[in-house]
This record gives structure tokens, sequence and C-alpha cells, in this order.
């Protein structure tokens, strides 16, 4: 091949009804490098792909892959041509096994027709030693955490041998072991000639492994320079079309009482022994690495799992909590971290998504009280600054960090004391983070306690007034804001508890 670029996109449009999300956009990708795609949220980066691997079809322009002009018409041509994806939302077969998922739809035979396990697991194993990824082959994808179900989706993508692999959001349910190892995987890629398009929200990423940067917003192809050329405010200008000054707009906040008193909370291995206090307007923060108990902690206090044993005091009383219902009653709410999985109901609209924690509010003669709920939901819309055509739109049209609002609304239309938000800007762009972040911090100045869970660094420090750090389940220190460095979360999250402050 005499051009320099392994892949030209030029001029691609996609119209959806209501939405022009690609507007006439280019990106050419030389091989052996690593191309970054930044944007927003609904800036276009995974229409573009999806363009790309054959799941859209495009309303203009053309695709020049590997020196000829082609039409991709499904994903099996995309394959067929040399391009694999990560997909941003993992969509494994749970009751097969490893194996059985990457070589779903192209399984080794015998020379009797029949699939041949055996060598399914060897090709498997194969696989994996090259690339030192450390799980069974026969393990059933159900029993896989969401890291290693991101690994074997990483390595699926990988067997395919693409000549470009697209990486949508790859390290966003990964320890930080594992992104290394992610990357030094990438850096194995680009030096047999692959070409990878990364797509990531997280910054640091993207100029530890960047050759060039491609930067969308609102559907239109804003620049792209060697990412060199670019430093992080630069990239952010780029992205949100303004400088944002106010990454972690932490608001002064009246701390008052306490409001949540948990003493010797244990479950299983996962929550042992754990006590902490939260007060009015504070945000505490929960940090420690992946498998500390985080997550374990807040699903025991709002009863999705009940506790062997301990006590949970709000506002000095005593709870009993043994289901969802029970904690909803006592003026907790808990916004989950996976937004997919256990938080939007897809085919449902804004407004469904809005009510549903606070249904009974609103039918207590059993007839829904619906210019109640169009006030209320109109009303958190406007105080959320939520984009959205209408309350009628389906909340799986909308972008990551509004789908986060519709959920945020739905647990402050239960009118709740204390906000529990595990990972609130997991998977979100910069420019919505920074709104999440200011509404946490309006929230906790009008009197709500918040607990928030988070596996980034800067969102830790840059919003909790308090940090309670946990290892293997129990807490081995809280560190107060003016003395929480990375450095000091860090020993406390990986040292053993005993040696807390």
């Amino acid at each position: 091949m005499t051009d320099e670029f392994l892949l030209q996109m030029q001029g691609i449009d996609k119209v959806f009804p209501g939405v022009h999300a690609l507007d006439h956009v280019d990106l050419k990708v030389r091989p052996g490098t690593v191309h970054s795609l930044m944007g927003e949220n609904g800036a276009g980066k995974s229409t573009l792909m999806k363009v790309l691997i054959g799941m859209y079809q495009p309303d203009g322009g053309t695709i020049t892959f590997d020196g000829k002009q082609v039409q991709i018409p499904d994903t099996a041509t995309g394959l067929a041509l040399g391009i694999s994806m990560i997909h941003q939302e993992l969509s494994p077969v749970p009751e097969m096994s490893v194996a059985e998922n990457i070589w779903l739809g192209r399984e080794p035979l015998t020379r009797f027709g029949l699939i041949s396990r055996r060598e399914m697991k060897r090709a498997t194993q194969a696989l994996f030693d090259r690339w030192e990824i450390l799980i069974n082959p026969t393990k059933l994808m159900k029993d896989l955490s969401i890291a290693q179900t991101q690994m074997v989706e990483i390595a699926k993508a990988i067997s395919f041998d693409s000549k470009l692999i697209i990486m949508d959001e790859p390290t966003s349910a990964i320890t930080e072991t594992e992104v290394a190892h992610l990357h030094r995987m990438i850096g194995q890629l680009r030096a047999t000639g692959t070409a990878i398009i990364y797509i990531t929200h997280k910054m640091d990423e993207v100029f530890k492994i960047s050759d060039d940067i491609t930067v969308f917003r609102d559907g239109k192809h804003v620049a792209t320079l060697p990412a060199a050329e670019l430093n992080r405010d630069k990239l952010i200008t780029l992205m949100v079309g303004r400088e944002l000054t106010h990454m972690f707009p932490k608001l002064d906040a009246e701390i008052g009482e306490v409001i949540l008193k948990v003493e010797n909370l244990h479950r299983g291995t996962v929550v042992k022994d754990v006590s902490f206090e939260l007060r009015r307007g504070e945000i505490l923060g929960f940090a420690g690495l992946m498998g500390a108990g985080r997550t374990e902690v807040l699903e025991t206090i709002f009863g999705v799992f009940k506790a062997d044993s301990g006590t949970i005091t709000i506002n000095g009383k005593k709870m009993a909590i043994n289901q969802p219902t029970d904690a909803i009653n006592a003026g907790l709410a808990l916004l989950t971290e996976d937004r997919k999985l256990t938080g939007i109901m897809g085919v449902l609209s804004v407004r469904d998504n809005m009510i549903m924690a606070a249904l009974p509010k609103y039918s207590p003669n059993g007839i829904l009280n619906r210019r109640q709920i169009d006030k209320d939901c109109q009303a958190q819309r406007e105080a959320l600054a939520l984009k959205t055509p209408s309350l009628d739109q389906l909340i799986q049209n909308l972008s990551g960090g509004n789908q986060q609002k519709v959920l945020i609304s739905r647990w402050l239309l239960t009118l709740p004391d204390i906000l529990m938000i595990d990972e609130p800007t997991r998977g979100i762009d910069v420019g919505a983070k920074s709104e999440i972040h200011r509404l946490m911090s309006m929230l906790a100045q009008q009197g709500k306690a918040i607990i928030m869970v988070s596996s980034e660094m800067p969102e830790v420090l840059g919003m909790s007034d308090r940090v309670v750090v946990m290892h293997e389940g129990r807490v081995s220190g809280v560190v107060d804001r003016a003395d929480a460095t990375q450095e000091r979360i860090m020993q406390l999250a990986t040292g053993p508890a005993d040696q807390a402050a």
C-alpha cells in the first residue's frame, strides 16, 4: 500500500430522527498508530465507529480501507476486511464458557464437522498465553467479574488478527493494573503494524498511548492533531468549546449533625466490621482498589443484600433495613455504578425512568397523578439542565451524562436525606462530569448528605469533605479533606488494615 493512511473516512453523514449524529465528518488513521477519538457524549464518536464496523449505514460519504474504497453493509464484512471492535457495552453470552464466547460463530471443527471443544480450549489458552491473560478458558462468563469480562472482550477482538481494532471505552471497568496490561498489549499491536482507534474519557490515558488525536463536537469534526502538540487544557477546550476552569466545583456547605451512623457492619467476606459516620451537608468519599468492598458497603446499607451483623442508625434511630424499600422509606437513595445494567430502562421514556422509584408517592389511591408527575419531572429537567427534546424521549437516546442526570432525578423525587452515588461520572464526558460535580455540591449545600464511591482519584480528592479508604472489605482509614493526598489514600488502599491512621 502506497497510501499514508490505512483508513480514510471522508464526508461521513448520518441522520437519526431528530438528530444529525454525524455532519460530513472526516477521519484518517495511519497504520501502526494509536489514534484517539475524543469528544463529549453525543459528539458522534461511537456512531462513526458503528458506521465503520458495519452496524450503521451512512447517509453520505466514502470509506477507503487498505487502499480500496469499500462498502461495509454488515459487521461480517467489516471483520472480513480486517476491522474489529471492542464495544463500550459488554454483551457476552453468560451461560457459555470463555472459550465459546471468543470463538462464537467461528468455532473450530473436527473432521466430522462437529465443534472441537479441545481445539477451542487450546486456541483460547494459546491466545491468553500470548497476551498474558490469566483467565480459565472453561469458566462460564457469568462467573467472571466485569473486569475479567472486559479482558475477554479485548482478547476476542485481538483474536481476529485485524489490521484495525476499535477500542470503545476499553478501560472503563478494569483496574489500574489491567489498564497497564492493556497498554502493553496495545504497544505490541502497534509494533506489528496494527492500527488502534481508541475512545476514552480518561485524559491521562490519551496522552500516554496516542500518536494522533481527533476531536468531535456535536457531530462535527473539530480538529486532528499529533498528541505531542496538545495538552489537557487545549484538548478540553477543543472538546467542549469552552474552558473548564472548575472541574471540581466544590461549594462550601454547612456540615451539620450526624445523620447516618454505621457500626460494625458485616456481610460475608466482602464487608468486614465497617464503621463510619455521615453528616448533613457532607460529601463522604469512599476510595479503595477494585474489590475493596466499597460498592458492597453501599448495597448492604441499602438492603440489596442483608447484613450478617452490625447496626445502621439514621437520625438517631436504629433501622432494620432488610430490603431496598426499607431504605427508601428511611430516606436513603442509591445510584448504582452500572448505569446500563442496573440503572436506566432503555425502552422507557425519560419521564417513566424519573418516576420509577417514587411511584407510590404519585399513586396514593392506585391512580397515577399525571399532572403532578409532569410538573415534578419538568422541574427536575430544569433544575438539572437535562438535555432532552421532551420527557417522552426514550432514555436510551440520551447521552451518558444526561442519562445519569435522569437517574439522579429519579432518586431526588423520592425526597431522600441521604444520597449514595456509586461511580457518579463513569463513562461520561468531561463537560458532563463538571455538571454532575456541580449538582452534587449544590445538593450538599441544600443539606443532603452524600456518599460517593469513585475509582477516579482526582474526583475523590476534588469532591470529598472526608475520605473513607477501604482495603479488603475493611475501613483502613478516614482522611480529612485538608490531609487527603493521592499518596496517603493509596497507602491506605494498598496496606494492611491494621496500619490505619
